[in-house]
């Protein structure tokens, strides 16, 4: 039996519609779309689109907003972005139709916000949405068309006052059992550095370029007491500006002595604007150069990285 298609009611006033044209302003296409729930990713940010003089996001929340305490439905958001450029006191009125494609008709259910002379944007409300969007048990039946072979498709169109299409879209593809790729990095001399930073050569990871970042003496948090220790991503400023590529890492320095190695793992959204996540005190100098340590032996340090892209988000 096919799940049950009704839509729940919605805070304020709202319109359900079908269209067969795609929105004007902003397309999210999501690949292997149960990953995002695999990787624990609450929510997924669209790069910033135009309509109406303004940057906007469409945020979709995959298994319902949990800070609202939604867990059985999608959750769907517009949000006003670079707020900060405006002017105190600031306010915008816009109304706004969300999307989800049904791939088997080829056609999009909308819900539309109606409320009279729009939604009020402004410093202390910057997003307005849907709760709850499309019931998960409806979204996740292929019959319904909205999640076949793990992809689906969101949109946004927004007006405000009047209208400017210049919208964008995006593809987010999460990646299916990603392979992890490993770089070691010796420094035979490793009281020689002399600068501030060492990098090591680049090395690849889902046709992506990394670089080992080290600050030998320490750097923010850490300066002059710990190592620090970060990945980054190899010429992120030639990445458009809407690419990310989210990756998760674990940085060791190898005990040479007794394989205690030190060690951090994390996960991170790569940018062109944000290349760098690590540790400023990932190991402290004390600790780093005490012999029985190992981790600085005869002058030598050995440096392991291992990266696993999960998903790559690019333009359409």
């Amino acid at each position: 039996m096919a799940a049950d298609l009704s839509f729940p009611e919605q805070d304020g006033a709202v319109s359900r519609s079908i269209s067969d044209a795609p929105p004007a302003h902003c397309i999210i296409k999501i690949q292997l779309f149960s990953q995002l729930a695999k990787n624990n990713i609450e929510s997924y940010s669209s790069s910033d689109f135009e309509a109406g003089g303004y940057k906007w996001k469409l945020v979709v929340h995959p298994n319902g907003y949990k800070n609202k305490g939604i867990t059985d439905h999608i959750s769907l958001y517009l949000v006003l972005a670079e707020s900060n450029s405006l002017n105190p006191g600031w306010e915008i009125r816009a109304s706004f139709r969300l999307f989800l494609l049904d791939q088997n008709k080829d056609n999009y259910i909308t819900l539309k916000d109606t409320t009279e002379h729009g939604r009020r944007f402004h410093g202390m409300k910057l997003e307005w949405g849907f709760n709850k969007f499309v019931p998960l048990a409806a979204f996740m039946d292929p019959s319904n068309g909205y999640l076949v072979n793990d992809n689906c498709v969101f949109g946004a169109e927004v007006y405000v006052c009047r209208e400017k299409l210049s919208g964008k879209g995006e593809c987010l593809s999460m990646i299916k059992d990603p392979i992890t790729y490993k770089s070691t990095w010796r420094i035979d001399n490793f009281s020689d550095i002399t600068q501030e930073t060492a990098y090591s050569k680049p090395f690849s990871s889902a046709d992506k370029k990394w670089k080992i970042q080290l600050y030998p003496k320490g750097t923010g948090s850490g300066n002059e007491s710990h190592v620090s220790l970060y990945l980054t991503l190899d010429e992120a400023e030639k990445l458009p500006p809407t690419a990310k590529i989210y990756a998760e890492f674990t940085l060791r320095i190898l005990d040479q002595l007794n394989r205690n190695h030190a060690s951090g793992t994390s996960k991170h959204w790569f940018s062109a604007l944000n290349p760098t996540s690590g540790w400023a005190r990932f190991s402290s100098q004390g600790y780093f150069k005490s012999s029985a340590a190992g981790l600085l032996v005869k002058n030598i340090c050995v440096i392991e990285a291992e990266v696993k892209v999960h998903g790559v988000a690019v333009a359409l």
